[in-house]
């Protein structure tokens, strides 16, 4: 059965606003009535309207008024505002106001059920514009994560794989890539979501408070200790702890966490009682763990316990067609919190993008473009708004950054098996583009796909 389409009729004539119901619910709409704005708010937050015809003139809150408090509960409300007849400069406030219209008494019913038509398609067009909105950042957006390449799609389906699960997971990945933008993602998803998610930095600490942080301490058990104190275990009870830089932990420690992890008991510094906790442990690297493990650096054993599931991010240079997706929304971000009207790149920056090598990652890229958003003066960020030792770099850096170029645009060309159409789509160029480049790189296009 098809839905009827809801409409709020407010009025304090009982015979205006039971005609306008008795006219409408004739030609199929379900219609609600309101003698006071007060009423027509509570129906509104009850039953979410979407358009509402309301008198100009009532007792207490006035149809402009009504018009105003409603937006703050549905934002996209459409609304037709009465007038008394010959109140054309009030009609012409509600329109400035945010009225879609406004109709004058006494009213001719065919006119209403003209605007209410109107008004109906206005309001399937705005939800149609919503829904593809959200297919769109359902598409490129995970918990946070802004991806649309192949090889973080595959990430997003291995997060949703052992988010439900109690595995300990291992993220490796250079600095910037976003691994703890990962682990908040698989915690969201995991069943402890509504529980603490905790984040401890390894590197952050001195060796010797490290130990404190994690597992607590007595009081009195160092210089220093005036009171007991909880660690991140005990606080993050039922929930996920994030240890970053994992690798940077000291021998004592590593024996500590894996009892914990084994066990599932910890003990604080200097005291003797044995702690039960339920911590779910996600750590992150940007070392090699295995390398550490043969030079006698890391525990073999840890490893293996902290390497149950391995998620290994890419460098944003490997996933380039991430970056423009990644920039949009860093240029929305920081362009709402720093309420800028900037809503684009120039043509050259968008270029600039795409073909720098991208050192520091989804970090830096956020970075440059929080510092574009603050210092452009226009409605697009340009070249002049972006570091300039990146924008022109040293002769050296150039060659080393056209080197990366070059690895990676082969590199792609290998994996599409020399189809240069997919290859410039995944590159996020086109297709004249990419032969240029493979003709300066003195790269045979004789055998490609096309």
């Amino acid at each position: 059965m098809k839905k009827r389409t809801k409409i709020l009729v407010v009025d304090d004539e009982s015979i205006v606003r039971e005609s306008l119901r008795d006219w409408l619910e004739s030609v199929d709409y379900k219609v609600l009535i309101a003698d006071s704005g007060e009423e027509a708010l509570r129906i509104i937050r009850q039953k979410k309207i979407k358009i509402m015809v309301a008198d100009l003139i009532m007792p207490g809150m006035n149809g402009i008024e009504l018009m105003k408090e409603a937006r703050k509960i549905v934002p996209t409300i459409s609304t037709v505002i009465i007038t008394a007849h010959g109140s054309i400069q009030t009609a012409i406030t509600a329109i400035r106001e945010g009225a879609h219209d406004y109709i004058e008494k006494p009213f001719c019913p065919e006119k209403v059920e003209l605007l209410i038509k109107n008004l109906k398609e206005h309001q399937d067009l705005i939800e149609e514009n919503i829904s593809l909105r959200r297919r769109i950042e359902d598409r490129y957006n995970f918990e946070g994560i802004i991806a649309k390449s192949h090889k973080m799609l595959k990430i997003f389906e291995l997060i949703k794989t052992v988010a439900p699960t109690s595995a300990t997971l291992l993220i490796t990945g250079k600095t910037g890539t976003g691994k703890e933008v990962v682990a908040r993602a698989i915690h969201h998803q995991s069943q402890r979501r509504n529980k603490p998610f905790i984040v401890t930095s390894c590197a952050a600490l001195p060796e010797s408070l490290l130990e404190s942080e994690l597992f607590g301490h007595e009081k009195g058990s160092f210089t220093g200790a005036v009171e007991r104190k909880k660690g991140k275990f005990e606080a993050g009870d039922k929930g996920t702890l994030f240890l970053d830089e994992i690798g940077e932990i000291n021998a004592n420690t590593q024996i500590h966490l894996l009892r914990a992890l084994e066990e599932k008991k910890i003990t604080r510094v200097g005291g003797n009682e044995e702690i039960d906790v339920d911590v779910r442990v996600i750590t992150a690297t940007n070392r090699h763990l295995k390398t550490l493990v043969e030079q006698g650096k890391f525990r073999e054993d840890l490893y293996y316990r902290l390497n149950v599931v391995t998620i290994d991010l890419p460098p944003l240079m490997d996933r380039r067609e991430d970056i423009l997706p990644l920039a949009e929304h860093f240029l929305k971000k920081y362009a709402e919190e720093n309420k800028n009207r900037i809503k684009n790149f120039s043509p050259e920056v968008v270029e600039f993008m795409l073909n720098y090598s991208w050192p520091g990652n989804v970090r830096e890229l956020e970075n440059m473009i929080e510092r574009g958003v603050i210092l452009s003066k226009n409605n697009a960020i340009t070249l002049a708004e972006l570091p300039q030792d990146i924008i022109h770099p040293t002769p050296a850096e150039r060659k080393t950054i056209e080197a990366v170029m070059r690895n990676h645009i082969i590199n792609i060309l290998e994996e599409t098996k020399g189809n240069i159409s997919k290859a410039a789509r995944i590159l996020g160029i086109r297709r004249m583009t990419l032969y240029n480049k493979l003709k300066k790189y003195n790269y045979s296009v004789n055998n490609l796909d096309t």
